[in-house]
Order: C-alpha cells, then sequence, then structure tokens
C-alpha cells in the first residue's frame, strides 16, 4: 500500500513523515531527493545549469540562485519541473521496488498538483490552522509575507487537499496528539 502524504508550506508535514517513520513505515521523501540531486556532483546539476545559467556553484545548485531565476516564471518553473520530476519519479521507483510488498509512505509536497495522488493508494494531508501556518512560515529564515503569498498561490488551497484527503492529520495540537493521529490513520490501514 502507497500513502501518499502532502500538505501546504508550514503544515508540519515533515514532522508527521517523521511519525510515520518511528512507526517503522519507509517514507520517500521527495524534497530531500530534490535536494540531494541538486548538491555537489548530483545528476540533475548539468542540466540545471544548462537550462539556468548561472544557477550553480561549486558543482551544486545555488537554490538562492535557481530560486531568483525561476521564483516569478510560471515557464522557468515548467521548465524546472520537467527537468526535477522525472529524475524523482526514477528515484520514487527504486524506492518502491526495494520496499516492495511493504506499506510505504510518499511525502511529495505537490502530491494533488502534479498529480501524484492518482499513483497512490491513500492520501494523507497534514493540516493546521491558517493562523498557525503562517506564524510557522514566517519564522523561517529568508521568508517574507510577498514570498509565502507567492507559494500559496502555487498550491492547491488547504481545504481543497482536505476535501480531495482519505485523511486528516491536524497538527495545530500537542506533537503527542499529531502522533496518536499518524498512529490511528495506520490503524485504519492494516490489511
Amino acid at each position: 500500500m502507497i500513502i501518499g502524504l502532502t500538505g501546504s508550506i508550514g503544515m508540519g508535514k515533515s514532522a508527521v513523515a517523521a511519525m510515520f517513520a518511528d512507526e517503522g513505515v519507509p517514507v520517500f521523501d521527495a524534497d530531500a531527493t530534490v535536494h540531494r540531486l541538486q548538491a555537489a556532483g548530483g545528476r540533475l546539476v548539468p542540466a540545471i545549469e544548462a537550462a539556468f545559467p548561472g544557477s550553480t556553484a561549486n558543482g551544486a545548485v545555488d537554490r538562492v540562485r535557481l530560486g531568483a531565476a525561476v521564483f516569478s516564471d510560471d515557464a522557468a518553473i515548467k521548465q524546472l519541473e520537467a527537468i526535477v520530476h522525472p529524475a524523482v519519479g526514477e528515484e520514487r521507483a527504486a524506492f518502491l521496488a526495494k520496499h516492495a510488498g511493504r506499506r510505504v509512505v510518499f511525502d511529495i509536497p505537490l502530491l494533488f498538483e502534479t498529480g501524484g495522488d492518482r499513483k497512490v493508494d491513500r492520501v494523507v494531508v497534514v493540516s493546521a490552522s491558517p493562523d498557525v501556518q503562517r506564524a510557522r512560515v514566517l519564522a523561517r529564515p529568508g521568508m517574507t509575507a510577498e514570498k509565502f503569498a507567492t507559494i500559496l498561490a502555487r498550491q492547491t488551497p488547504d481545504a481543497e487537499k482536505r476535501a480531495r484527503a482519505h485523511h486528516v492529520i491536524h497538527t495545530d495540537t500537542s506533537f503527542d496528539d499529531t502522533r496518536a493521529q499518524v498512529r490511528a490513520v495506520l490503524a485504519s490501514l492494516e490489511i
């Protein structure tokens, strides 16, 4: 069984993914995979530099430079996604083959936006109140209200994600309560 885990920026998805891992469920982290593929020596570095000259430094993608090149340009974002998404898909397939026959979690921030929800058996959405989300995001280094608004505009709204999910985990409670919700989801998926 493949569990698709998603949630908008600042919802606590990484913490929930770690809780699934703590429960013994293998987790494929799409963001971590992208970071690895774009790190020094990563296989996407040459293609990204070719598409976005000056976006790398010291053999790695410079995320600040790349962000400046694509952040407000939909065509550039699509070009970047055309480079990144197939490579992440290959990594995800290898992860799935390694864990064949087991229940796994695909931690994919843009699960709905990329159509990934059609490739999983169950969707779990991580959610929090807008006030909690905003406070979490604006506490991040380098984050501004304008950048946050731009990111939100590119993501499927939280209400729509919750409506499309099989399960919703609320993270504007305690860690213990969130962990209990993770365990309840897993218990409901016992085969």
